[in-house]
């Protein structure tokens, strides 16, 4: 039936819908127009032809509408998608630039990775939430990785206080937005004019994940959506009182919608430790109720509701240009609708307190790029594969996102170069400063390099200013540091002749790494002889509610 619905153009006019029913009037039929349609020519077979379309057209709209269940739930923070063709130019598309695509992660295959963003633009909301007029940022991130088989999907939260390097974007305007070598993740987006590219191609480089598509949406939408399905059921196991988000809930379950049901999600300052990281298990609990009740017959069967559901939350969607249009979300959605509640993981991405600042996050390694590595190598986090032999990474699986066995340490350190001998005991990988420099003449190079090396157990390695223009790689170290120079040239494949003595760099520094125009040869090279296993499970201590957890109550 809903085939035969149409908007936009000269029939939308033509054509109005029915806001009560949310079924268009001119495909229904009263009984006595149902009465007056004369019988089937034919007989009894031509009957039952009939009768067999009939319920071949249900069966299709109730495909239809579990596409919209999935898709809703992609955009979780608090989008929705509805097949109808009147929607359609509720949608606001926007064409995102990201760059040399040689830089990008290799493509995931028939597995998808949607980047969910929730923004916290207040831009036409007044004073009601603060920071009137505010352009917002990346507030809740979240990337939905849609297993190939569509068996199950995995949701990874990525916290806004993260520090991360963001790469150099171009506005919509075609401005060249300059890359930050560490900054909040939420910057990503807002700051200095980036748009959701900006964010997309940040989550390509801190996770080696390639991304297909974003959705992103604002406060509204989690107000209209909920408001929409009649409300989401939430557990609290405490009483809850934040003047902040303006959240007041008693112990035990509520059904909350439109107000309460954003000030759910934004609580934080009540509740575990006041942060970010107890603020996202309150989203992930929302968003899974959310689906569950999105999921539910009460919602799918009731037109009325449908109809509420996407006409208010499409609103409130932004989406990139390549799933612009009721086709192309029609087949994203109908492919989300073949995951079950319960194969659904949300997890956290594994992080740390900022040693600089405690405020802010690091990324805790090797946690972080195990989960990247399990997520982009297509392993479910709801059946880990325990005991199982390791297959080599596909395709989809970019070295950067990769944990390997640290380093190892050095053995008795040799000569360096110039007649210098190392006396000092080698430092371990983890605790070594590396300092990369690009001088490849490519962006992006570094930062490549640094994600190679974490995984590697090189923690502290990071990023620095781009050295003048090298036709080969370099390490430089200060004295008492040869062997773990040697060690780290090993590590990356390096010739002995890579290694040398640098007398500016003093007993405090680490190593320099000079990249030359050699290095992504390199590296590809080292890539495709040592293609790097899939972890078979997820790391210890990780952060995760499963999306058919009912018990979950924020603490």
């Amino acid at each position: 039936m809903q085939q035969d619905i149409h908007a936009g153009g000269a029939g939308a006019d033509r054509h109005p819908a029915d806001p009560v029913r949310g079924i268009p009037v001119q495909r229904r039929h009263t009984p006595a127009e149902a009465a007056s349609e004369p019988p089937h020519p034919g007989g009894r077979a031509a009957r039952r032809r009939a009768l067999t379309a009939r319920r071949t057209r249900r069966r299709r709209v109730l495909k239809w509408t579990g596409g919209l269940a999935a898709f809703a739930l992609v955009a979780g923070c608090g989008g929705a998608y509805y097949a109808y063709q009147h929607f359609n130019n509720n949608i606001t598309a926007v064409k995102v630039q990201l760059g040399n695509e040689a830089e990008r992660p290799k493509p995931a295959g028939d597995a998808l990775n949607i980047l969910v963003i929730g923004t916290d633009s207040r831009e036409g909301l007044g004073r009601e939430y603060g920071d009137e007029g505010s352009t917002g940022h990346a507030d809740t991130t979240l990337l939905f990785h849609i297993a190939k088989d569509r068996s199950n999907a995995t949701a990874l939260s990525i916290p806004r206080d993260l520090m991360v390097p963001v790469p150099e974007c171009q506005a919509p305007d075609g401005k060249t937005i300059p890359g930050t070598a560490r900054t909040m993740f939420n910057n990503s987006l807002g700051q200095e004019g980036r748009d959701p590219g900006c964010t997309w191609k940040t989550v390509e480089k801190v996770t080696g994940i390639r991304v297909d598509h974003f959705v992103m949406v604002n406060f509204d939408a989690v107000k209209t959506l909920s408001t929409a399905v009649g409300g989401v059921e939430v557990c609290a196991a405490k009483d809850i009182n934040d003047p902040d988000s303006h959240l007041r809930m008693s112990k035990g379950r509520h059904v909350v919608q439109g107000d309460e049901a954003l000030a759910f999600v934004r609580t934080r300052h009540a509740v575990g430790l006041g942060g970010d990281l107890t603020r996202i298990p309150l989203q992930q609990q929302f968003i899974g109720s959310m689906i569950r009740s999105i999921k539910s017959s009460d919602t799918l069967t009731n037109p009325a509701k449908l109809w509420k559901l996407a006409d208010s939350a499409t609103k409130a969607l932004t989406v990139d240009s390549g799933i612009g249009s009721v086709d192309k979300l029609k087949d994203l959605a109908l492919d989300l609708s073949k995951v079950d509640s319960g194969k659904i993981t949300f997890a956290t991405v594994p992080v740390l307190d900022d040693p600089a600042d405690e405020n802010r996050l690091v990324l805790k390694q090797p946690d972080a790029a195990q989960l990247f590595s399990m997520v982009g190598g297509d392993r479910s986090l709801t059946e880990p594969a325990a005991g199982a032999a390791v297959p080599e990474a596909p395709a989809a699986t970019a070295p950067a996102a990769t944990p390997a066995p640290a380093a190892p340490a050095a053995p008795a350190a040799p000569a360096a170069p110039g007649g210098a001998a190392s006396t000092a005991a080698a430092t371990d990988a983890k605790d070594l400063r590396v300092t990369v420099r690009n001088g490849t003449g490519t962006p992006g190079q570094a930062q490549q390099t640094v994600d190679r090396l974490v995984a590697k157990g090189y923690a502290k390695a990071a990023t620095a200013a781009n050295a003048p223009v090298a036709t080969t790689t370099s390490i430089a170290h200060p004295a008492g540091k040869a062997a773990e120079a040697a060690a780290l040239a090993a590590a990356l494949g390096l010739p002995a002749g890579a290694v040398k003595a640098d007398p500016k760099l003093g007993a405090r520094d680490g190593l320099v790494l000079v990249l030359g125009k050699d290095a992504p040869a390199a590296a590809a090279a080292e890539a495709a002889a040592t293609p790097a296993p899939v972890p078979s499970e997820a790391p210890k201590d990780l952060q995760r509610v499963q999306g058919d957890d009912i018990d979950a109550c924020a603490k």
